[in-house]
């Protein structure tokens, strides 16, 4: 069902509403898996929605690989095995039953992407290959090149394709039609026409990916990863989950932020890929420095130890121009880093730089929200109706996340969601009036006033001070007072988003207005769970808290309260199973020193 209506009979602005039984926010791996799922199951009346073209998302950035104990290199491998190194890399703040419904699943899904057509590196013998990752045991992490991500988007849209699932490109969700305890719907707007959008939906799935891009220095595109999953579904009634744990890749782009033609990549992923296939780091004495931190795993250790070394070879005096260390895999003959690393080989190559012959700079960036929106095993919110998967839910990662299980994560959870939604979907619903006069219109009237508001702050300028601000006060190194003063200055820059020169819907400056109020949520969520946990684990280390805390191992979740701000509270982490405490009672570890 489509019609216009108006949103009051004395105001003029109009929106579409549209009916349909389980819309789905976000178009990468995680949204088309769901919807995959939910059309081989015979569910037909599904909606995708995208705010790009159809297969342009963030999926397509992932580029090493995507973890499942398929055992092509290593049969000893298993999935208990994978769920074992996942909890230590998680610092055993995972959720161990989400772990495990990812790691038992994988090796299907892994071989199911290879039917629809994935474009996997293969074995002599013809098997999906498989490649060393960061703190993983075995090879487990299957590939394609350095473009895994590309690749295997590519296969589940043409996959949705072949089973005609709805998908509408170049919309925006701006807010879900909620009352805190269940969920009737969304609205948004259209990003080519301005049209306002009423989406009346019986069940909406969150796959909007993650917070990232709240940091100055990160690898995902500006427009992308603002935090608008775990914004909208706060405000939704849902909880946030674990928010203060932000993985740094350790391998970012380091450049001279001056000059143009290297400029626009700063922060730009250099994939653990490199790492994988031998790439070492150096800092500008020449010294091989991870051999003082980590001996035994050297660059293949845990990200975040990878990461807090550079930050420590920079910070005391032995890092590059840039800002950054050396990265180099130029020891490897040159067909294998193009057969390899095709797409970082093509890259650098274009700036001038031959891989195969000269190191890269590199230095950490934020990659990654291991927190997000907090789910059951089903991949549901407490708000009823309402899922999270892929990178905007939480407890699959714990406080640091194991490289190569964000892929993963994406396709079991779409899976899992999947499965339940079709166990119980009865059509759309319908939005209550009451919403629909103190929710819908109301918020349509709010987007009318904020496009061409002429405030005194440009809207490029302020997400630019938020991000800095994250940067410095919510990085690598935190500290109590450093929080504090991060949460003040945010404070400031809220008042300064309340006043933003904003053009027409139509314009990027709206797109990036309604993505500054997502980062607000964001980044305070992040400020404040970061000033609770007083201890360092993963990727959160407080350098007033250096160690870890056993009390402390502890989920915090946080709510929106009821007059502005947010509530903070904690749970207690479950314990493993039997067959996963058995494998890490195995204590099994990648032994670096056998790739050389």
């Amino acid at each position: 069902m489509n019609e216009r209506r108006p949103t009051d009979p004395d105001e003029s602005v109009e929106y579409d509403h549209v009916d349909v039984s389980v819309l789905v926010i976000g178009a990468g791996a995680a949204g088309a898996r769901s919807a995959i799922e939910l059309a081989e199951r015979g569910v037909d009346d599904v909606l995708v929605l995208g705010k790009r073209g159809h297969g342009d998302a963030h999926t397509t950035w992932a580029r090493g690989g995507i973890n499942g104990a398929l055992g092509t290199r290593d049969p000893e491998d298993s999935p208990a095995i994978h769920a074992a190194d996942t909890l230590n890399e998680g610092h055993f703040l995972n959720d161990p039953a989400k772990v495990e419904t990812v790691t038992e699943q994988m090796p299907e899904r892994l071989r199911e992407l290879d039917e629809w057509g994935m474009a996997y590196s293969r074995t002599e013998d013809g098997e999906i290959d498989q490649r060393f990752f960061g703190a993983q045991s075995f090879r487990r992490t299957a590939f394609a090149g350095d473009h895994t991500g590309e690749s295997m988007l590519n296969a589940l849209v043409d996959r949705a394709r072949e089973l005609s699932v709805p998908y509408r490109e170049n919309v925006m969700i701006t807010k879900l039609v909620s009352d805190g305890d269940a969920v009737y719907g969304a609205v948004g707007f259209d990003m080519d026409t301005g049209e306002f959008v009423l989406f009346n939906a019986g069940t909406v799935v969150l796959a909007a990916g993650g917070h990232a891009a709240i940091y100055n220095r990160h690898t995902s595109r500006d427009d992308e990863n603002n935090g608008d999953g775990a914004a909208l579904a706060s405000d939704a009634g849902a909880s946030l989950m674990d928010m203060e744990f932000m993985q740094f890749h350790p391998t970012g782009m380091a450049v001279d932020e001056g000059d143009p033609e290297w400029a626009p990549w700063s922060g730009r992923l250099v994939t653990e890929a490199v790492r994988g296939e031998g790439g070492r780091l150096f800092n500008s004495e020449g010294e091989r420095f991870m051999e003082r931190y980590s001996p035994d795993q050297m660059e293949l250790d845990a990200r975040d130890v990878v990461a807090r070394a550079i930050a420590q070879e920079v910070a005391e005096g032995r890092g590059t121009e840039n800002g950054g260390v050396f990265l180099d895999i130029s020891h490897r003959d040159a067909d294998f880093i193009r057969e390899r690393l095709p797409r970082m080989y093509e890259r650098f190559h274009d700036l001038g730089v031959d891989m195969a012959e000269a190191p890269v700079e590199v230095a950490p960036t934020s990659h990654y929200g291991m927190g997000g929106v907090a789910v059951d095993d089903g991949g549901e919110t407490d708000v009823d109706g309402l899922f999270a998967i892929g990178e905007t839910m939480a407890g699959v990662h714990g406080a640091n996340r194991l490289g190569g299980n964000s892929l993963a994560e994406t396709v079991a959870y779409g899976v899992v969601a999947g499965e339940r939604i079709a166990d119980r979907v009865d059509g759309p619903g319908e939005v209550p009036d009451a919403l629909r006069e103190s929710l819908v219109e109301p918020h349509f009237r709010d987007l009318r006033a904020m496009a061409g508001n002429e405030g005194d702050h440009d809207v490029d300028e302020v997400i630019a001070e938020l991000r800095e601000l994250m940067w410095d006060h919510a990085g690598i190194l935190r500290d109590e007072s450093s929080l504090r003063e991060g949460l003040e200055r945010l404070d400031a820059v809220r008042e300064r988003a309340a006043d933003m020169r904003v053009g027409p819907v139509t314009s990027e400056s709206f797109e990036l207005a309604v993505d500054v109020g997502f980062t607000l949520v964001a980044a305070e969520a992040v400020l404040r769970g970061a000033l609770e946990r007083e201890e360092s684990r993963g990727a959160h280390y407080r350098t007033d808290h250096p160690d870890v805390d056993s009390d402390w191992r502890r989920n915090i979740y946080i709510d929106a309260a009821d007059v502005g701000g947010m509530r903070l509270r904690t749970e207690p982490v479950d314990e493993p199973s039997e067959a996963v405490q058995a494998a890490l009672d195995e204590g099994h570890e990648l032994d670096y020193h056998q790739l050389e």
